[in-house]
């Protein structure tokens, strides 16, 4: 493992120790030439994904950018990061277990956000509002109205008359 301070390959493991869902080892490593320590994490990766972008680009499905815009629409949430790590998991299981070594952008946008519905209603419409380019006010109402089940018939519980 490289170290990221000073890039020497000669890095050693201090400490190994599942993570608390089981889903990935933590280890803490010390680089023999500068001293850094650092702490990276081992996932067992089913298959290698590609995601189709919506300009019809393919790249490598990067699971840190996929935790990194869950946590922006999550941030000063009172979500543990616990929760934001078996939340991220639970996602990349799903796509991996679509059987698809290709999957659509619009795919794993749709999917995180029936995932952040249920987890908490701010950051579902953070997200929707980055992942659908909201540019106007009644696009957020619309995402509301979603929210509260008003696109279902359903009335809100604070609609006003």
């Amino acid at each position: 493992m490289r170290c990221p301070s000073c890039a020497s390959l000669d890095t050693q493991v201090k400490d190994s120790r599942p993570t608390e869902d089981s889903a990935a080892i933590r280890r803490r490593r010390v680089c023999l030439s500068c001293n850094f320590r650092f702490t990276t994490f081992e996932r067992v990766q089913l298959r290698e994904l590609v995601v189709i972008k919506r300009n019809g680009r393919r790249v490598p499905f990067d699971r840190d950018k996929l935790a990194r815009s869950i946590q922006i629409s999550l941030r000063k949430r009172p979500v543990e990061p616990e929760r934001v790590e078996q939340f991220v998991s639970k996602i990349v299981r799903e796509l991996e277990s679509i059987g698809e070594s290709e999957v659509s952008s619009e795919t794993i946008g749709e999917m995180v956000m029936e995932h952040l519905r249920g987890l908490d209603d701010v950051a579902y419409v953070r997200f929707a509002s980055v992942y659908r380019n909201f540019r106007e006010p009644k696009d957020f109402e619309t995402a509301l109205a979603e929210l509260s089940g008003e696109d279902e018939g359903k009335p809100a519980a604070n609609a006003r008359k």
